[in-house]
């Protein structure tokens, strides 16, 4: 079993960002980032607009009083403004598994090294304070960018998921790529690596 209570309110940060529990009234700090062109042009759930936002958090709010998903608000401690957002998802605790996904960050928060800092937090949690055995994310097979920056952190691709999303254009169906990173994985490789690109070690 995962040694995780979603009842805590976890924070994790290093000097350059800060994971939070996502609540409600970060509608509001959200708000300009949801609303951004393209940030939901890979997600087949809608977050533009106060309505949609609202639902969308409380949505997974929800799902954390379920113990199904763990949010997170992004804050980045350089810029000193909130970030987006991402989460913990599909925990089987009962598998020492659990997902990685629904992260977004607004455009002038991309390219920095904030996922970077993010995903080693989030790994470095869920392995050696969780327990967790493996990791599992995914993308939108036409989404190259997500995938070339999960494969950046470590993880590996694992196969495909046919017709699994409605198409990004509204017709007809489209594939999911997935990739993990494993315990065993972080430990042999992904940790030290991720350390010394983000200037953890020397």
């Amino acid at each position: 079993m995962l040694n995780f209570n979603f009842k805590d309110n976890y924070i994790l940060e290093d000097d350059v960002v800060k994971l939070s529990p996502l609540k409600i009234e970060h509608v509001h700090d959200l708000i300009d980032i949801a609303n951004e062109s393209d940030i939901w042009k890979y997600s087949f759930i809608k977050g533009d607009g106060v309505k949609n936002l609202t639902a969308y958090i409380q949505s997974t709010i929800n799902n954390r009083k379920a113990e199904k998903d763990y949010p997170f608000i992004v804050f980045d401690k350089i810029k000193n403004k909130f970030a987006g957002s991402t989460r913990y998802c599909e925990i089987t605790p009962i598998l020492k598994a659990i997902r990685l996904g629904y992260t977004w960050y607004g455009k002038e928060f991309r390219g920095t090294g904030l996922n970077k800092h993010c995903k080693y937090l989030l790994f470095k949690f869920a392995f050696e304070n969780m327990g967790a055995e493996r990791i599992g994310l995914g993308a939108y097979v036409e989404n190259d960018i997500s995938i070339a920056a999960m494969e950046s952190v470590g993880c590996k691709k694992e196969g495909v998921l046919r017709s699994i999303f409605p198409a990004i254009d509204g017709i007809g169906r489209t594939d999911a790529v997935l990739m993990s990173i494993l315990k065993t994985d972080w430990e042999s490789s992904v940790k030290s690596q991720l350390q010394k690109r983000l200037n953890l070690i020397t």
